[in-house]
């Protein structure tokens, strides 16, 4: 997994990089004009802050999330190996929107209102997910924001659990989506077609409540 946040003009000219969700156990090592950052537990890498690439990766100009492609995550371990460090980051431009289909649900054993269900993302098996929206049910066409997607709000999903039951991402709601006009009461956005794994067409969505 590979997250990469640049805002020159807050941050400088400094790019960060999360592979990793924070914990509370971090410590940080500086060389050089990298800064790793790092679970003290057992030494997990959970992201890098870099300096002064900006012009060299081609986005000085550029604000907010950015998407690496394999020739800017050359330069970023270039970078990396030479300031001493031997964690190599790996290029992650996969959909992390995309459509889902509910193939089970059930009721959490410790929640009058969550469902555990296996929603199929188009990965080699389904993925479970704890859903707390009233009109989730099986069989339906959902979006999924699987671990890696930045919400609009700026929110990031990682794996987590919910009342003590894994969940691997969130199915989403057209609010949570940001998709202009969306209802505003809770629910999660259910498609009329789509395949699962196929990534979630923010541009067509933009008409879906026209």
């Amino acid at each position: 997994m590979l997250l990469s946040f640049y805002n020159p003009d807050v941050l400088g000219d400094v790019l960060l990089v999360e592979t990793a969700e924070d914990v509370a156990a971090q410590e940080t090592t500086q060389k050089d004009n990298v800064v790793r950052i790092f679970n003290t537990e057992n030494d997990a890498l959970i992201g890098f802050n870099i300096f002064g690439l900006g012009e060299e990766l081609g986005i000085q100009n550029e604000s907010g999330q950015v998407f690496l492609d394999d020739k800017q995550v050359d330069i970023l371990n270039s970078a990396i190996a030479k300031a001493g460090f031997s964690d190599k980051l790996v290029t992650d431009n996969s959909p992390k929107f995309v459509i889902g289909h509910v193939e089970e649900m059930k009721e959490h054993p410790d929640s009058d209102h969550l469902h555990i269900t296996q929603t199929d993302v188009g990965l080699d098996k389904p993925v479970q997910i704890v859903c707390g929206a009233p009109n989730i049910d099986q069989g339906q066409l959902v979006v999924v924001a699987l671990p890696g997607a930045v919400m609009p709000t700026g929110a990031e999903i990682w794996p987590g659990e919910l009342r003590g039951v894994d969940s691997f991402g969130m199915i989403c709601s057209a609010r949570e989506l940001g998709i202009p006009n969306a209802p505003q009461k809770r629910g999660i956005l259910v498609l009329d077609n789509g395949t699962a794994g196929q990534a979630f067409d923010f541009e067509a969505a933009k008409n879906l409540f026209d």
